[in-house]
């Protein structure tokens, strides 16, 4: 039997689009775990989630560490017995390198292990809660860098776009989405992946992109999505808010 209310699990929502997926599930009606690797930060804004009306609760969640995980994991199974989204949010990226040729290999590493490796590890952790649901959701957030397509396309806006070791992290996350979503198809487990567009956060210094409210949008749509809804897919969100299938 599916618990209730729905449940949520965004990793890294204590500010930025985390925190902007976590308010839009809280307000159509999902109880939202907010997992942060600093908890005083997750508490705080979990307080101010409950204060805007939303069902809204902090849980320290390190993506690198399988202690802290499996305690997470204790932790919302405890409280909440089930799952019915996982929103692998939580993600690393460096400044500029000068070129892949130089880029530092112990950066490339750390962006590896949380971008691949820590959403791996939260998922495998979590799959026993999520396989409660009647209709579990898995949303991988990704990046319009990660498209071999794009990268290898001269009219494409990422064209020039360097970041070599960031682009190879989430690409390889698009390849743990596509053999997730195949594994768990015949379960009715849903997982895509989402490109948020290019969003004003503290990952990309706050500079040009639009609001994390909209770079929220498709992995909120996917988290959401139908029985007859996508998996297996990289989506995007258009200007008026429709998903759009990018290529991988």
């Amino acid at each position: 039997m599916t618990h209730t209310p729905l449940s949520a699990l965004v990793t890294g929502a204590n500010k930025g689009i985390g925190l902007a997926i976590a308010r839009q599930l809280g307000t159509n009606g999902y109880r939202v775990w907010l997992g942060c690797r600093d908890l005083s930060r997750g508490e705080a804004a979990a307080v101010q989630l409950r204060s805007e009306g939303i069902d809204a609760r902090a849980v320290l969640l390190d993506v690198t560490s399988d202690t802290s995980v499996a305690a997470a994991a204790r932790t919302i199974d405890g409280e909440t017995g089930g799952l019915d989204v996982l929103v692998n949010n939580a993600g690393l990226m460096f400044g500029q390198p000068p070129s892949l040729a130089d880029e530092s290999m112990d950066e490339i590493r750390q962006m590896f292990e949380t971008n691949v490796f820590g959403v791996l590890r939260v998922t495998q952790a979590f799959l026993p809660l999520l396989r409660r649901s009647k209709a579990a959701r898995i949303v991988m957030m990704s990046s319009g860098l990660s498209s071999l397509t794009d990268a290898l396309d001269m009219r494409s806006e990422t064209w020039t776009v360097g970041f070599g070791g960031y682009c190879a992290s989430k690409a390889a996350l698009n390849m743990v989405t596509v053999k997730l979503a195949k594994e768990l198809d015949r379960e009715g487990i849903k997982v895509n992946a989402v490109d948020p567009g290019l969003t004003s956060t503290d990952m990309t210094g706050n500079g040009p992109g639009h609001a994390p409210e909209d770079g929220a949008r498709p992995a909120v749509a996917l988290a959401m999505t139908h029985a007859f809804g996508p998996t297996a897919g990289f989506y995007a969100c258009s200007a008026a808010g429709e998903l759009l299938q990018k290529n991988w």
